[in-house]
């Protein structure tokens, strides 16, 4: 990152419509036809806005409107004149493909939305070969919500460190949660210490009473540490920014898109990772990209001017999956309780906190589901490439 800080607003909106349009029509360039992935968010919605009289596809699941963007999906497509194809993916059809899903990852992933992925790509492979989809804008341009940090924190900052440290100190050692606690220990700390990307899953204390005693830990913050070190001159947000590229869009968001599409012999193609698009991203300063009450500001500014405001405006939602509420319900609680307790598991694991952690989360005493589903992914992809039957 370069940031020009003399680029206005009105500037990087029009610089991104620019440079924008010349990826996507570039990313069009084929021999058969090409469709296009579509949610409810600004990133696919502004892909899909040169896509007329082309194909888009969504999936979503049944259970209200946060989990499913197929209404959304739909009204834009009728707005832009594309012909829209859906699917609602069953908990059954879910849970049931699972393991071939981990199968085809090759390595253990723990994102939820790998598996929703999967069966967009399993409809789109029905009508198309190549589809456009909308990753990378939330990295380049400043999309995430964790992005508000270093502003929320800004005022807070002011405090004399030794007092932030001391009540950090506090907050760490009441054995509770409490509204504002994560404040008061993210506020004491630098962002390269408090900012770990979704790597940030499990405390020290958390491992060591989960892992077997002989499996060595490591803390968290030690994964991005030779990442932060290469841009130490730049404001908190680029850091954040940075760290996401390298880790949580080349380690996540790429690779399941690419093996998910690749599972269903499609080729997926990313617009917003043109190098032209970096180029640009790479210059636009922080104040463009997020303020207080807003994110990815010059972007949503260029995507309005072809897509409806609501659209263009619309809070990130991700990709949910409702496996929070799944893991309350005894039928799949069931199926993860299975996998915590075969002798595979106890190769890594102390199964016994394993199962009150899954019993926690049930009763509804604690929210586990990120920690259950990781632990719950790596025994699955275990079990498929290296227990013998």
């Amino acid at each position: 990152f370069q940031v020009d800080e003399s680029i206005t607003e009105e500037q990087a909106v029009q610089q991104i419509e620019d440079v924008f349009e010349d990826s996507v029509n570039a990313h069009k360039i084929s021999d058969v036809e090409v469709g296009c992935f579509l949610s409810s968010g600004v990133d696919s919605s502004y892909v899909s806005t040169y896509f007329a009289g082309q194909k888009t596809f969504t999936v979503g699941f049944d259970y209200g409107e946060r989990y499913n963007e197929i209404d959304w999906a739909k009204r834009l497509s009728s707005e832009i004149g594309i012909e829209h194809h859906y699917k609602v993916i069953t908990p059954e059809e879910y849970w049931g493909n699972i393991r071939k899903i981990q199968y085809h990852m090759d390595q253990p992933l723990a994102d939820a939305s790998c598996i929703a992925l999967y069966f967009v790509s399993k409809i789109a492979s029905e009508y198309v070969k190549v589809v456009l989809s909308g990753e990378g804008a939330d990295e380049l341009f400043g999309g995430y919500n964790i992005y508000h940090e270093p502003d929320d924190l800004a005022g807070y900052k002011r405090v004399p460190l030794f007092l932030r440290k001391a009540l950090a100190a506090v907050a760490r050692a009441l054995p509770f949660s409490f509204r504002g606690k994560s404040f008061l220990i993210r506020g004491a700390q630098p962002i390269e210490e408090s900012f770990i990307g979704n790597c940030s899953m499990f405390t020290m204390a958390e491992k060591r009473r989960i892992l077997r005693a002989d499996i060595p830990v490591s803390r968290r913050q030690e994964l991005p540490r030779p990442i932060y070190d290469k841009v130490r001159d730049q404001d908190d947000v680029t850091k954040m920014q940075y760290l996401d590229i390298n880790v949580w869009l080349a380690g996540d968001i790429l690779l399941k898109a690419d093996r998910m599409s690749m599972a269903n012999s499609l080729e997926l193609r990313v617009p917003f990772l043109d190098r032209k698009v970096f180029e640009l991203a790479s210059h636009i300063p922080t104040k463009c990209k997020v303020n207080a009450n807003q994110t990815k500001i010059a972007m949503r500014g260029a995507a309005e001017k072809t897509i409806p405001a609501k659209t263009a405006d619309k809070k990130k939602l991700g990709f949910p999956v409702p496996v929070r509420a799944w893991l309350r319900d005894e039928q799949y609680a069931g199926v993860v309780r299975k996998a915590f307790n075969p002798p595979a598991a106890e190769q890594f694991f102390r199964t016994k906190e394993l199962n009150a952690m899954l019993d926690q989360h049930i009763s509804g005493k604690r929210d586990n589901w990120r920690q259950i589903w990781c632990i719950f992914m790596f025994l699955v992809w275990y079990d498929e490439y290296f227990v013998k039957r």
